[in-house]
């Protein structure tokens, strides 16, 4: 019975501990992109001599994009796809690490 409760938590561990990369790129840059478009449109709305000027810097970057109600919707694809790229990258190192440290403690354990 030892022997099978070991193999179910290597198999668990396995399964757990890694991530979608593609699903983990999409859930980040749709976060970023809202993010940004309600912050835009927020600020549009709220109005003022000067609109969001902190804000405005990210037209820097992101070519295109101003603090209008048209440039939420520039800056929130922006956001998708760079975000979601980050997203991805990002998920994918995790994967790698995990699956380096999962094969050390298989290592350890073929060991004792």
């Amino acid at each position: 019975m030892r022997q099978e409760d070991e193999q179910v938590r290597l198999l668990l561990r396995t399964r757990v501990i890694r991530l979608n990369e593609l699903v983990t790129g999409i859930a980040v840059g749709l976060c970023a992109g809202l993010v940004l478009f309600c912050a835009t449109n927020f600020l549009v709305l709220k109005g003022g001599d000067v609109v969001g000027p902190h804000l405005a810097l990210l037209g820097q970057v992101f070519i295109g994009y101003r603090v209008t109600f048209v440039g939420s919707f520039i800056g929130f694809f922006y956001a998708l796809i760079s975000f979601g790229l980050i997203g991805y990258c990002g998920a994918k190192i995790y994967n790698w690490i995990a699956a380096i440290n999962l094969r050390r403690q298989n290592q350890n354990k073929r060991v004792e």
